[in-house]
């Protein structure tokens, strides 16, 4: 309605879930579980990954949801951003430790938490991952 003034959700409605597409089951859920930390949750068919309160939806082989995306996302098509806990650097040498390489960062970034720091990384598929830290210097 023209003119009318915009009313807010108040807190109703958050974001459940993400859907990703992975070309390799194994080698996603490996690096998912140890550089991301989640929870793989087993399905009659693939996985969904659960990181902290947040959950990824996979698709990949042999899975097809429905209903699905007009387009729906292809391997290596996603943008998706995690908030690190702690300082940016301890993000970087956890990168480091599990060999991804870090493609941008450390860059000042604005989120959904206001100011932060973030670094910028690739899946095995080559999505794009960030990981933001609202931690101050």
């Amino acid at each position: 309605m023209a003119g009318a003034p915009m009313l807010r959700t108040m807190g109703r409605i958050r974001l459940d879930h993400v859907v990703i597409h992975v070309s390799d089951w194994e080698r996603s859920n490996a690096f998912y579980r140890d550089v991301l930390d989640a929870e793989l949750i087993e399905r009659p068919v693939g996985w969904m990954y659960r990181i902290g309160e947040q959950q990824l939806n996979v698709r990949g082989a042999g899975l097809h949801g429905a209903p699905v995306a007009r387009i729906p996302v292809p391997p290596g098509g996603s943008d998706i951003c995690f908030e690190w806990a702690g300082p940016i650097e301890e993000a970087q040498e956890h990168l480091v430790r599990h060999g991804v390489a870090v493609e941008v960062g450390p860059v000042a970034r604005f989120g959904s938490r206001g100011h932060g720091t973030s670094v910028y990384f690739r899946d095995p598929d080559g999505s794009l991952l960030e990981f933001i830290s609202y931690h101050a210097k």
